[in-house]
């Protein structure tokens, strides 16, 4: 099991799980129509994938600006999110 998270082989599964994920979304989406279509997923779908690989680089020692890459990619993805929330609706000021 070691092994595993030592290789970054564990985060690469993990990130097989997302794209299961999104594509089981899209999925729903067609066939219910009642959750959002992918488009307004996949910026926070994103975020998450970007944080995964910036681990899975830390894990096997990958350099520190490939760190810092994925790491403002999931910022970039994440504001992304939030600009996508707001102009849909669904972020609610307090």
């Amino acid at each position: 099991m070691a092994e595993l998270f030592a290789s970054g082989r564990m985060i690469d599964l993990i990130l097989a799980l997302v794209v299961v994920e999104a594509v089981a979304l899209a999925v729903l989406h067609r066939i219910t129509g009642r959750l959002p279509p992918l488009s307004r997923l996949l910026p926070n779908l994103a975020a998450g994938a970007f944080l995964l690989v910036a681990v899975r680089a830390a894990l096997v020692g990958a350099d520190w600006i490939w760190i810092a890459a994925c790491l403002v990619a999931a910022l970039m993805a994440h504001i992304a999110d939030i600009l996508t929330r707001s102009t849909s609706g669904t972020v609610k000021s307090s």
